[in-house]
């Protein structure tokens, strides 16, 4: 018995799919599917080259790779390093605010990373950006910079630029009832203390640094 003529296979590619697409929508799929391929490709590549040993390759275009791993996808091999970390580091933001009347308030510090911990805590599945974002960011910018907060080379002012984009986006464009103006970072640390069988002597006093003031850029938001 053979099937009722509206389910029948259809000459081309069957009832449904990319065969039922006219000849313009499947090289617009190809061309799309093609892109995608090639993306993942280079991501992949780049990935690669930035956790393999120095070659010829890195040695030619190790500026170009390193511009496109950091620092969002930045890899390391931190989850098994044989020193964990040993301090409890808070990373603290405040805020200039211009209101409508002209006048301009500066808002408290906020704990932001009593934030993500708070988001953390009690959750079986913390998003990344909670547990790593902050963290890493501030890791990226305290490597990258020396005394007096002074840049060391490219990757300090990337740093720089990454830490007030978290605050910025963190803040947002208006707060407490006017236009964010600039934002400010401050760091607490606080070794942790030795445990009661080691005999090592570790000063727990909590130390913190504070940064300079950072305009705001309102050209992105359109203010």
């Amino acid at each position: 018995m053979e099937p009722p003529e509206d389910v029948r296979a259809r000459p081309g590619g069957g009832s449904g799919g990319v065969g039922a697409l006219s000849l313009p929508s499947r090289i617009a799929v190809a061309l799309a599917v093609a892109a995608v391929a090639v993306m993942v490709a280079v991501h992949l590549l780049a990935v690669f080259l930035h956790v393999a040993p120095e070659n010829t390759i890195t040695q030619q275009h190790g500026d170009l790779v390193a511009e496109y791993i950091y620092p969002e996808f930045e890899q390391n091999w931190k989850l098994f390093a044989p020193n964990p970390v040993q301090q409890n580091i808070h990373v603290w933001a405040r805020a200039d605010v211009r209101k409508g009347d002209g006048s301009t308030e500066t808002t408290g510090w906020v704990d932001l990373t009593a934030m993500d911990i708070a988001d953390i805590r009690h959750n079986p599945a913390p998003s990344h950006t909670k547990q790593n974002e902050l963290r890493r960011a501030w890791s990226f910018y305290t490597s990258t910079h020396g005394d007096q907060n002074r840049p060391i080379g490219t990757r300090g002012e990337m740093s720089r630029a990454y830490v007030q984009r978290i605050v910025e986006t963190r803040f947002g464009p208006h707060l407490n009832g006017g236009a964010v103006e600039r934002v400010q970072v401050r760091a607490s640390t606080t070794p942790v203390a030795a445990p009661p069988w080691s005999n090592e002597k570790i000063n727990t006093a909590t130390s913190y640094q504070v940064l300079p003031w950072w305009p705001v850029d309102t050209k992105e938001d359109g203010s």
